[in-house]
């Protein structure tokens, strides 16, 4: 199970505790209770993950419902698709998607191979944009690289890349939180190994992870950063090891990731 999401600081930092909602804190904890693992709730085990006394969960549970954000068959809880509202608003108005999205198709075009630009939300990252496909490309479907898909970031190149932007003692607190949990043989689940991945990562401005998400996938990463040389997002690309070696991978994309990085850096 996963790790319960409490919701018991009065105010979050920056924020004047008169201006913080309590209320709504605890409803977007709600709302984050449900996941892959988890996709049907009722108010106990809401109230376990969400930090809430069952009676608070409850009421959450059935507010959400009644405004559409829920789903119901009076004991268990599930999103309805109107939850999608809040991601499809971020994918239409958001600036990152609309700068990214023509290199994204140009270096398809060229390659004939599936690119991405990826974002960090704590242990995650999340898909936010994707190469058009066309006629030829590389059928390359990986679990998951769908728009919108949220990855595990310590499995993934976009992951590390993006761990790798963290200070020091940030990666390290986040590391401190984390279960690393293993998703094939060859994913890194502990801490040291990892820690010594995310110094390589950041050392080399790269990273090539090989089968640590998915079996038969592997995917080089670069940062996307903007004048200032903050890392706002990461672009991969995913191949097969039957049609790519990692060397040749290094090899034959790199150049062009790194190339559209430094093309991108003026427009972030």
């Amino acid at each position: 199970m996963a790790p319960s999401r409490s919701t018991a600081p009065a105010a979050e930092p920056g924020i004047h505790h008169a201006d913080f909602i309590a209320g709504m804190a605890k409803g977007m904890a709600v709302l984050e209770s449900f996941d892959t693992e988890r996709q049907r709730l009722n108010a106990t085990q809401t109230a376990e993950r969400a930090g809430l006394t069952r009676a608070a969960a409850r009421r959450h549970l059935l507010t959400l419902a009644h405004l559409g954000y829920l789903e119901t068959d009076g004991h268990a809880f599930w999103l309805s698709p109107k939850v999608l509202r809040f991601s499809g608003s971020y994918l239409a108005s958001a600036r990152l998607p609309r700068i990214v999205q023509a290199t994204l198709n140009r270096l398809a075009a060229q390659t004939l191979s599936s690119y991405s630009v990826v974002v960090r939300d704590e242990a995650e990252v999340v898909i936010v944009a994707r190469s058009a496909t066309y006629s030829g490309a590389e059928r390359l479907l990986a679990y998951g690289l769908h728009l919108g898909a949220r990855l595990p970031a310590h499995a993934t190149s976009t992951g590390r890349v993006l761990l790798a932007a963290l200070a020091s003692r940030d990666f390290n607190a986040w590391l401190k939180a984390r279960e690393l949990t293993r998703l094939t043989p060859r994913t890194l689940t502990e801490p040291r190994q990892l820690k010594k991945a995310i110094a390589t990562v950041r050392a080399q401005d790269y990273c090539l992870a090989s089968e640590e998400h998915e079996l038969g996938v592997h995917a080089l990463a670069v940062p996307l950063r903007d004048m200032q040389g903050r890392t706002l997002a990461a672009l991969n690309v995913v191949s097969s090891p039957r049609q790519r070696t990692p060397e040749a991978l290094l090899r034959e994309q790199l150049p062009l990731l790194q190339d559209a990085a430094l093309e991108l850096r003026g427009l972030l």
